[in-house]
């Protein structure tokens, strides 16, 4: 039946039967402070001084969505322009720009006198506030069609001109740096470095060492990268003070010494369970779900296109670290240039590791004298036989 049926349809079918009551506890996990795509899983309520935000728009306009971000930068355009439209429409109106254009359009015949000889208006063919709309925007984005000019009448319109202007450039200046801003934010680069979604527990070197795979899709580089890691968790202090979400550094370990990294292809870090370790003592007991215990993962680099700050996070929680377990090779050598098979980026297999926490192997060495380590006749070498290029022989008298 195990053949037949498909494993995924088995394992649903075994979901189904377990009661309500099981099913629920069963789903109960430790709230995750950081997700596994980077997000902090904070929310920010009764924030009485919401002026602050105000005193950086610039910021809080980048971190608005883009939905709230268009609406902005269209209504800020649409606002100005009918604003000035509305500004050129009482200028005209002062200066009797309307009154004169109606009358021109009148037939002389009915008695109306005839406009002043000499009457320069402020704006030329302006007639009414749809005009002066069309005027305003034709001031603030320059683009001209011929039809409407600022005359010399009046001075107080060749200001409101200058003021447009400025005013233009201000809001264009604002309003495209917050584009350019979203569109070229970090955490766009940090879509392409990737984690193991699995961290793993294994002997390194005859010590218990927490480890996980970090990779970098893209061929250009991260310069300067670094990584640190944080174990969050529920602490209590000896006056009684409960913090919730105690950040404690852990100290990591990588192939290349440090903690800056060469992420030209995907390598393992790892940190070493000593003493000095908020690992030090966890077991393989206490790796599920109902475990407070979350490992925070950060990396920061330049990207070496742009020179911007990136940064990339991610977190494993208690039942996402695996005991015992290896990450597989993934990175081969092929007609002359290292090859990297992604599809195997997350696999592990099962290495001998003791059962016991990291006090518990250090202060009982006889522990490690029971494990069945791997035989050293798993590696296969090639035999090569030796043969003479010359031999030698005795010449003839």
């Amino acid at each position: 039946m195990k053949g037949i049926i498909p494993e995924e349809y088995v394992l649903t079918r075994l979901a189904e039967d377990v009661p309500d009551h099981a099913r629920y506890r069963a789903r109960e996990r430790r709230a995750r402070f950081v997700g596994k795509n980077g997000a902090c899983n904070v929310a920010h309520k009764n924030i009485r001084e919401q002026g602050r935000f105000l005193q950086d728009v610039f910021t809080t306009l980048v971190d608005l969505k883009w939905p709230h971000t268009l609406l902005i930068f269209t209504m800020s355009f649409l606002c100005s322009w009918l604003l000035f439209g509305m500004v050129w429409w009482l200028i005209a109106f002062a200066h009797g720009d309307l009154d004169h254009s109606t009358r021109l359009q009148r037939d002389p015949g009915e008695g109306v006198a005839e406009a002043p000889a000499g009457f320069v208006p402020c704006v030329t063919s302006i007639h009414s506030f749809t005009s002066a709309f069309l005027f305003s925007i034709e001031v603030q984005v320059t683009i001209g069609f011929g039809g409407r000019m600022v005359t010399e009448e009046c001075p107080a319109a060749i200001l409101v001109l200058i003021v447009q202007n400025i005013v233009g450039l201000v809001i264009n200046a604002i309003m495209l740096g917050c584009i350019f801003m979203k569109t070229s934010q970090a955490h766009r680069r940090a879509e392409t470095l990737i984690f193991s979604k699995h961290a793993v527990i294994a002997l390194r070197e005859g010590k218990l060492c927490f480890m996980l795979r970090v990779g970098d899709l893209r061929k250009s580089m991260i310069i300067s990268a670094t990584i640190r890691m944080q174990v969050v968790k529920k602490t209590a202090s000896l006056e009684g003070e409960v913090v919730p979400l105690n950040q404690i550094d852990i100290q990591m370990e990588n192939p290349v010494g440090g903690n800056s990294i060469f992420l030209v292809s995907p390598l393992i870090i790892y940190h070493v369970i000593d003493k000095n370790s908020p690992l030090y003592d966890i077991s393989p007991l206490n790796l599920h779900h109902h475990e407070d215990l979350e490992i925070i993962v950060i990396l920061e680099g330049v990207v070496e296109t742009t020179g911007i700050t990136t940064q990339a996070r991610t977190s494993y929680l208690a039942d996402e670290i695996l005991w015992g377990q290896r990450f597989v090779p993934i990175v081969a050598e092929e007609d002359g240039q290292y090859s990297v098979d992604y599809s195997k980026f997350g696999n592990t297999v099962k290495v001998p590791t003791p059962s016991c926490t990291a006090r518990q192997l250090e202060e009982d060495k006889s522990i490690m004298d029971t494990m069945p380590l791997s035989p050293k006749g798993t590696i296969r070498k090639r035999s090569v036989k030796l043969r003479p290029k010359f031999t030698i022989s005795d010449e003839p008298s």
